[in-house]
């Protein structure tokens, strides 16, 4: 019998450790500030799906040190981290969604770098952990997207600080468990996972609700 052959991906969909979808889009090329200051600055759009339109529009900064480890500017050396960083901001409660607002500064710095360690750094999450946003991620992807949901994304190793393979090896589990099938690190959702809506709409308000009223105590 041959493999299927997974649905092509539209848009994919980013979770944040706290449960929150994002996705993001990105105005490529890097351009050189023009207010003289020595660094390199990408707008981006980061939106909370399932929200009614909140987003958030950033000024990525790229700073002259982190430049320099960057093999180049192009996104296939830059997206990954970029998303990472980004979601960790948001993670950090940094960043506020909002229906309509200005462009905000956002660093990416050798805050997500480590020069000792030679890569980036966005703390390590624990196989508890993993499970959780392997669980999140086909939800969301499917019930958002629809399609199969990759799951060998190298974007989602960094973000984690693990490999694509030990992602792969907690999904089997997983699908082991009825909640998804899986071929060629794709994942088809089962009805076991997506009778779920309650438990991942309540951990995505939770999340929102915490950001929210950070900022909201930040204005006073």
């Amino acid at each position: 019998m041959s493999t299927p052959t997974p649905t092509p991906i539209s848009k994919t969909i980013y979770v944040t450790r706290t449960g929150l979808p994002l996705s993001f889009t990105f105005e490529w090329p890097f351009r050189h500030a023009t207010s003289g200051a020595d660094f390199d600055v990408l707008h981006a759009a980061i939106t909370l799906e399932n929200s009614g339109g909140l987003r958030a529009l950033v000024a990525v900064n790229l700073s002259v040190t982190l430049r320099e480890v960057l093999p180049s500017l192009e996104p296939k050396d830059t997206e990954a981290p970029i998303i990472n960083a980004l979601r960790k901001e948001v993670d950090r409660k940094q960043t506020e969604f909002v229906k309509s607002g200005k462009l905000v500064p956002l660093p990416f710095s050798s805050r997500h770098y480590s020069f000792k360690l030679k890569k980036w750094v966005f703390g390590a999450a624990s196989d508890e952990e993993i499970t959780r946003m392997i669980e999140r991620k086909v939800y969301w992807q499917t019930r958002l997207v629809g399609g199969d949901v990759w799951l060998g994304d190298p974007t989602e190793a960094l973000y984690l600080d693990t490999s694509s393979d030990h992602i792969v090896e907690i999904a089997a589990g997983l699908a082991q468990q009825g909640l998804f099938t899986m071929a060629r690190r794709y994942a088809a959702a089962l009805p076991a996972l997506m009778d779920q809506k309650g438990r991942f709409e309540s951990e995505m308000a939770v999340a929102l609700q915490q950001l929210e009223d950070k900022h909201a105590f930040e204005r006073g």
